[in-house]
């Protein structure tokens, strides 16, 4: 199946960075998002559930013209902001409007994706037409302590069920990469990785090259 036009500049393997301005210092998120991308993160999803849709919106134009489209920007849940700023995607959780819905909402050039947590609920996104799914949590991770973890055998079981590119997330670092990659995986997502690193385009790099040759094995 030829991806749609609007997967042309998604890359793989991907590398997302989500986002989470609490876990930051003095330095601003447009900042470390910049250095993420300049280590390697080929996707950001803008997810800041605590503001606005209009201060979403703000952070969205500012991050797109600091990455100046050296990496996708998806924004997380809000479909109405993805479309007003004209970011790249829009990022779904698992319980929110089905991606058919959204697509009229955002229109054909932009990318839809979805956070599943089953076989079930990746057959359906697909089927709904989501541009990718992001599986997890993988791992145990403090950003969703309660959820439990399905391990890679939850990759690799999406992974059989689905055709779309793959993101596992959940406490995934540059040791654990080889292990989801080659259960299936598309990419991986991180925060907590890149975003509480000392140095975040060291830590984007790491966990860039450590997928690069994952995949290419």
């Amino acid at each position: 199946m030829t991806p749609p036009d609007r997967m042309r500049r998604w890359v793989t393997p991907a590398l997302m960075l989500i986002t989470d301005r609490s876990l930051l210092g003095a330095c601003s998120l447009e900042e470390v998002c910049s250095q993420a991308v300049d280590g390697g993160v080929t996707a950001v999803q803008l997810r800041e559930k605590d503001l606005s849709g209009c201060d979403v919106y703000e952070m969205a134009m500012t991050l797109r013209a600091v990455l100046q489209g050296r990496a996708l920007v998806l924004i997380n849940d809000r479909a109405d902001v993805a479309a007003a700023s004209g970011s790249d995607g829009v990022h779904l959780p698992g319980r929110c409007l089905p991606v058919h819905a959204v697509r009229r909402l955002v229109g054909d050039g932009c990318i839809v994706g979805r956070s599943v947590h089953s076989v079930e609920a990746a057959v359906q996104a697909e089927r709904e037409g989501a541009d990718y799914v992001q599986i997890g949590a993988v791992y145990a991770t403090e950003s969703h302590p309660a959820a439990t973890p399905g391990g890679v055998d939850l990759v690799r079981a999406v992974a059989d069920a689905v055709t779309v590119p793959l993101i596992a997330v959940g406490g995934i670092d540059a040791s654990r990469v080889h292990d989801v990659i080659d259960a299936g995986a598309d990419g991986i997502a991180v925060i907590r990785a890149i975003l509480t690193a000392e140095d975040p385009a060291v830590a984007a790099n790491r966990l860039a090259g450590a997928l690069r040759e994952a995949y290419a094995a």
